[in-house]
C-alpha cells in the first residue's frame, strides 16, 4: 500500500489533531515518519469567521469540502473533531475509527468560576449549548458571538474584548496551552462527541479502514456513537442547544443528557444505562425527553 493522504482543516488545532492520527498510524503500522501525508483543506467554517454557523450552514460548513476532497479521492480519509460533525452523514462515508478521549471538560477563560463572573460579564461564544447553561446559572450575563480559532478567542479576552470566554479543555492540551479554569461535568455537561478525534474513511474502501481500525478506541467509539444516536433523534443541528456525555461503567454504558430552551431558563434532563452498539435507547431518551420539552425547547430541534 502506497502512503495514505489525510484530509483536515488548516486551523492550528486541527493539524495538531492530524498531525496525532498520523503519528499513531504510522506506529501501529511500523511506516516511518511521514508515509501519512497531511494534505490541508480550506473549509467555508475557516473563510467565514464574522457571523455564528447557524446563519451560514450549521456543521457542514466544516465537513462538505473534506467531504468532497474525500469522495473525489483527493484524500484517502479525514480527521475531524466529532463534536463539530453533522450526526447525519453520507452514506459514501464511514466513521471508521476514533482516538482515546480527551479531557471532555470546558476551560473558562477570564474568571477563576463562572459565579466569580462580575455582574452583567460579556461572555463570548457562538455555541448554543454553552449560551443556554451560561445563561441558566446566570442569566445576567451577556452572552455575545465569538468565532476563530483557540488563539483568536484568548486574545479576544485578553485585548478586553470579552470578559470571558469557554473553550474545550481538550483543544487547550493538543496545542499545548494552559489556561482558563476546568468547569466540572456536574455543572456544564459537554457536547456529544466533545473530546473526541473521528476519523472517516469511504465506506467502500475496505483497505484503508483496516489500517484505521488499527488505532481506534472501542470504548471511545460505543460511548460517542450513542452520543450520536441521541443527537440525530433529536433532529438537533448546531442552533439547538444539547449536552450529552457517555461513558462505560461496570460493562454498561451510562449517559447523561440535557436540552434547553435557548436562553437557559427551560431545561429536560435525563439519564440511561444501556448496552454497548444499543443505538435505540438512547435514540429512545431523546425521543422522551422531546415529548416532556415546553415548545421553547421544541422548537429547536426537528426530531423525526
Amino acid at each position: 500500500m502506497t502512503g495514505l493522504r489525510l484530509g483536515t482543516r488548516g486551523s492550528p488545532l486541527a493539524l495538531a489533531q492530524a498531525r496525532k492520527v498520523a503519528a499513531a498510524i504510522e506506529t501501529s503500522q511500523r511506516w516511518p515518519e511521514g508515509y501519512v501525508q497531511i494534505v490541508e483543506i480550506t473549509t467555508t467554517g475557516d473563510k467565514v469567521q464574522d457571523r455564528p454557523l447557524a446563519e451560514i450552514g450549521g456543521k457542514a460548513l466544516w465537513t462538505k469540502e473534506l467531504d468532497r476532497a474525500l469522495l473525489d479521492g483527493e484524500v484517502d480519509f479525514c480527521v475531524h473533531s466529532m463534536k463539530d460533525v453533522e450526526s447525519e452523514r453520507p452514506g459514501d462515508i464511514h466513521v471508521a475509527a476514533v482516538r482515546p478521549r480527551g479531557d471532555v471538560r470546558d476551560r473558562l477563560i477570564g474568571a477563576e468560576s463562572i459565579d466569580a463572573l462580575k455582574q452583567g460579564a460579556v461572555v463570548g461564544t457562538s455555541s448554543m449549548r454553552r449560551k443556554a447553561q451560561l445563561l441558566r446559572m446566570r442569566p445576567d450575563l451577556k452572552i455575545v458571538p465569538l468565532r476563530g480559532n483557540v488563539e483568536t478567542r484568548l486574545r479576544k479576552v485578553e485585548q478586553g474584548e470579552v470578559d470571558a470566554t469557554l473553550l474545550a479543555a481538550a483543544g487547550l492540551k493538543r496545542l499545548d496551552i494552559d489556561a482558563g479554569t476546568s468547569i466540572p461535568t456536574e455543572i456544564i455537561l459537554p457536547a456529544p462527541g466533545q473530546a473526541v478525534i473521528g476519523i472517516e474513511a469511504r465506506t467502500n474502501d475496505t483497505r484503508t479502514q483496516s489500517v484505521l481500525s488499527t488505532v481506534s478506541n472501542h470504548i471511545t467509539y460505543d460511548c460517542v456513537m450513542a452520543e450520536r444516536a441521541f443527537t440525530r433523534a433529536l433532529g438537533a443541528t448546531c442552533s439547538s442547544p444539547v449536552a450529552a456525555f457517555c461513558v462505560l461503567e461496570d460493562g454498561d454504558l451510562r449517559m447523561r443528557a440535557q436540552i434547553f430552551s435557548e436562553d437557559g431558563a427551560d431545561m429536560v434532563e435525563q439519564r440511561a444505562v444501556f448496552d454497548c452498539g444499543d443505538h435505540q435507547t438512547p435514540a429512545g431518551l431523546a425521543r422522551e425527553m422531546l415529548s416532556q420539552a415546553p415548545e421553547s425547547i421544541r422548537r429547536l430541534f426537528n426530531a423525526r
